[in-house]
């Protein structure tokens, strides 16, 4: 049998199933994100509250992003993985130990920095909430932004540390195949951040400041809680897993050096990939007030599926190609059948999200975020800034495991390059576009009534700008796929996503088209109209699949057979 042949019968069975277990895990802590940005936008709307929540995250959430997850997962686990398939558990343990010992002590000055320096990081990232203290002298605004989020930050920056531990402890999981309680324990995080908020909440008394104030900070609060518990609930399956743990700073443990030397490529890539968010949020700061909040509720349901679909087959991935054996080619012709295959079952469920966001995008805001404050233009704005950032959706779900393809070769260079390079075109096409889209209201739109209730007498504030900005995403993404797929084919090993999107885009408009006008004839709450549509579309289009004998549609009902009847490792 040859290594690609066993690769194809024994490895692949074993990703699947870890690949179901990192989505099961990412479904419950990515429903519960939403739950929790749902409560938020219920108490604030589009407003100086939801501004200063999303940006209080978004600071240290990216420090926690660029050393922790991607930037981990591509230097860490190849090696990790690499000791343990060769029988060297001891090396392996010294190896992490090393690893949590450096990776401490850089969290705790790092966060300990974020803390002193947050009224110069606030200032330099959202430059735009600078005009509010103006904006309160002359009766414009209620809040300050630029003071309270400078609070915000500092007591959200300790969570970083936590949380990045929490990554270190994916690593460990991961490599040792126990992929559930890894991509589930951020549940907690999140859960903490709703049950502090709605406690708040409950005995808020004061004027309307003191409501923003003190909400903000529950917030924060709650964060730095979930943090310290995602990371606890992990911390006994790591020392099971490793059988025992010894934090050291042992710059000579084995491996350390060769993740070092491929960990700040990825930082670099990672940091690139944070600076667009940066740049971003600085650019929404810009705008009318409540646009920082309104591009992060996009961008949530956005994320949503790369997630659950993109990353979870990823991050299986990663491990099981970095144990491949055999010479550069045959690696690569095995990498290239692998990555292709998995292309594919992710292009099975996000091409039917795509169709069903431009289509169904409007019930699925206004079931997930519209109670409360939240109102029908404020529906509207976050679904046409969803639909935007829809446009990318394949390319960027794609994207992710193309980059664990180069992780497993050691190669973390060129996927930081190529990160920059979307960095650059999403940044100044998003600029321009943002400048060109906020010109143009909510209340000037003229959208045709199929697409749910027409808007009337919308806020003259509520503007289109942040859909520029995801429009200049989206298309920043299908740069770095296309660099992405070059490089592979320059390593002989090619993917051709393509073949698989031929097959399911037009199945997923096909199943849509009963579905297409329901949200608007749906009677009832938000909640009805957004949720029957999208059950009734995805029943469809899987009844379709699995009776057009869709290759994917067999492997996902495999996935799920082998979950249930495996156990967890």
């Amino acid at each position: 049998m040859t290594l690609a042949e066993s690769a194809g019968r024994e490895s692949a069975p074993l990703a699947s199933s870890g690949a179901a277990r990192v989505g099961i895990g990412m479904l419950a802590s990515r429903v519960l994100g939403l739950v929790r940005e749902a409560v938020i936008a219920s108490l604030a709307g589009a407003s100086a509250l939801a501004d200063v929540v999303s940006a209080a995250f978004r600071a240290p959430n990216a420090l926690q992003n660029l050393l922790g997850d991607q930037a981990l997962s591509a230097s860490f686990i190849p090696v990790y993985s690499r000791l343990l398939s060769e029988g060297r558990r001891r090396d392996a343990g010294a190896l992490a130990g090393a690893v949590f010992g450096l990776l401490f002590a850089v969290m705790a000055a790092l966060s300990l920095l974020g803390v002193l320096l947050a009224p110069w990081l606030v200032r330099l990232f959202f430059a735009g909430f600078a005009g509010d203290a103006e904006a309160i002298v002359a009766g414009e605004a209620v809040v300050d932004r630029l003071a309270l989020t400078t609070r915000a930050v500092r007591i959200s920056f300790p969570m970083v540390a936590a949380i990045t531990l929490s990554a270190w402890c994916l690593g460990i999981l991961n490599s040792h195949r126990r992929f559930l309680l890894p991509y589930i324990a951020p549940c907690f995080w999140n859960a903490s951040v709703i049950a502090v908020v709605l406690f708040v909440a409950a005995r808020v008394t004061g004027g309307e400041t003191d409501r923003v104030e003190e909400l903000a900070l529950a917030a924060c609060w709650g964060g730095l809680l979930g943090g310290l518990l995602q990371f606890a609930v992990q911390l006994p399956s790591v020392l099971r897993a490793t059988g025992g743990l010894r934090p050291s700073f042992n710059l000579r443990a084995p491996g350390l050096r060769r993740t070092l030397s491929r960990l700040w490529p990825a930082i670099a890539g990672r940091g690139a990939g944070q600076l667009g968010g940066y740049v971003d949020g600085l650019l929404a700061s810009l705008l009318a007030e409540g646009a920082v909040a309104v591009l992060g509720w996009g961008q949530r349901l956005y994320l949503l599926p790369i997630s659950l679909f993109g990353v979870s087959v990823a991050a299986a991935e990663l491990p099981e190609l970095a144990r491949l054996d055999g010479d550069e080619e045959e690696r690569s012709k095995v990498a290239a059948d692998r990555a292709e295959r998995a292309a594919a079952a992710m292009s099975f469920l996000v091409s039917p999200t795509l169709v069903g966001y431009l289509a169904l995008g409007l019930g699925i805001v206004g079931a997930v975020y519209r109670r409360g404050s939240f109102d029908l233009h404020d529906n509207w704005l976050v679904f046409l800034v969803l639909a935007a950032y829809s446009l990318g959706l394949l390319a960027s779900s794609t994207s992710r495991l193309l980059q664990s393809v180069f992780f497993s070769f050691g190669d973390t260079r060129s996927p930081a390059r190529i990160v920059l390079v979307r960095l650059v075109i999403a940044a100044g096409l998003g600029a321009g576009l943002m400048t060109v889209f906020d010109r143009v209201a909510v209340a000037y739109l003229r959208l045709p009534g199929w697409l749910g209730p027409a808007v009337a007498e919308a806020p003259d504030g509520l503007r289109l700008g942040a859909v520029g900005l995801a429009l200049g995403s989206a298309v920043g993404t299908w740069f770095e796929l296309a660099l992405l797929l070059r490089g592979l084919r320059r390593r002989s090993a090619p993917v051709r996503p393509w073949r698989a999107w031929g097959r399911h885009l037009p199945l997923a408009m096909l199943c849509l088209a009963p579905w297409a006008a329901t949200q608007t004839l749906m009677p009832g709450p938000p909640w009805i109209a957004g949720v029957l549509p999208v059950m009734g579309f995805a029943l469809t289009y899987l009844v379709a699949a699995n009776a057009l004998k869709v290759p994917e549609a067999r492997a996902l009902r495999r996935w799920l057979l082998e979950t249930r009847r495996r156990p967890s490792p």
